[in-house]
């Protein structure tokens, strides 16, 4: 592994049975010349089958996703595997240990920076080593997400596909075990710098979702987590179990085109006028920003720009030009069967 990446780990990828360790990434400051910023690991491997890394904390503000990994790492007995998981609970950890969204070290965005760099930042090095050498031992990456402080999801899984073809309907039809009410499908690599694109563009399924949001952590997204994890592991094969059927069927939408998203027109207090999982029209109002530091000015109108329905929602009242007040989704009509 030294020649693909500075960081290092004593995990033996190879070694039956579970092992919880860390991958180490080099940073050297004043009260440690020869230090290194650990980021949790775990190995379970046992059998013959696929390898899954699954990964969470990738925003150190999004909760359930680790805790949900870090039940796994606790309870989850090699017996029951078939295959191999590596899972990455909390991965841009000085993130998670503030309880920020980027990295409290160097402020990086670990989903902004992929691959990373192997002489960048601490941040981009904890991209480099999840690129270069879990990812490179993978078959399938699984990253979970929330809306963070910011932002609060209406729960949804997500297949990231290259395009259409088997591969496609093998990742969406992986997504579907998953039992959430609602499934998104991005299909392309965009070169965005997530862990999802790198994952696509290496050949990996790929699958993640937003799972809360509020900065909280909410239980019935957790156990909604939990048995979404629980039957993508067995609808994979990987660990045994039976795959728990949600109480409606996966409806698919479509999001994650500019028009998907409202963003302030002016900063002030953000007073939204519809709900999580509302219908909306193209054009309808959505909201209002008042500014009390100048009572006398009428609020301003906020419109989206795209119908359908109302996926996420700005958590925080404060807001600035620019920033994403609401995410809207559409039926997808894609027959990915």
């Amino acid at each position: 592994m030294a020649a693909w990446t500075r960081s290092w780990s004593r995990v033996d990828f190879d070694k039956p049975g579970k092992q919880v360790g860390a991958f180490n990434v080099g940073h050297s400051v004043h009260r440690s010349a020869y230090g290194v910023v650990p980021v949790p690991m775990t190995v379970i491997k046992n059998g013959s089958g696929p390898t899954v890394l699954l990964m969470a904390g990738n925003h150190g503000d999004e909760y359930e996703g680790q805790v949900v990994l870090a039940r796994l790492i606790r309870t989850l007995e090699p017996a029951r595997v078939q295959g191999r998981l590596i899972v990455v609970p909390c991965a841009n950890t000085p993130a998670a240990r503030a309880g920020t969204r980027t990295s409290a070290i160097d402020g990086g965005n670990l989903n902004r920076v992929f691959p990373g760099r192997i002489d960048g930042t601490l941040t981009e090095q904890i991209a480099h080593y999840i690129a270069e050498v879990l990812m490179e031992q993978s078959d399938v990456f699984v990253d979970l997400h929330s809306g963070g402080s910011s932002l609060e999801y209406m729960p949804y899984a997500m297949a990231h596909v290259a395009g259409p073809g088997p591969e496609a309907r093998a990742t969406v039809a992986a997504m579907m075990a998953m039992a959430y009410p609602h499934g998104i499908v991005s299909s392309g690599v965009t070169q965005s710098g997530t862990a999802g694109d790198t994952a696509v563009a290496r050949g990996l399924m790929t699958l993640g979702g937003e799972f809360g949001g509020r900065g909280v952590v909410e239980p019935a997204h957790v156990r909604l987590l939990q048995r979404g994890v629980d039957n993508l592991l067995a609808h994979l094969g990987v660990v045994e179990g039976p795959i728990v059927p949600g109480d409606v069927p996966t409806r698919v939408v479509l999001s994650g085109t500019t028009d998907s998203f409202v963003f302030a027109d002016t900063a002030g207090l953000f007073e939204p006028t519809c709900g999580l999982g509302e219908p909306i029209a193209t054009g309808s109002m959505v909201g209002w920003i008042h500014v009390p530091e100048d009572p006398l000015r009428p609020p301003v109108a906020q419109h989206a720009a795209m119908g359908g329905t109302v996926m996420a929602r700005r958590a925080m009242g404060r807001c600035e030009p620019g920033d994403c007040l609401l995410e809207i989704a559409r039926d997808d009509a894609t027959d990915w069967t």
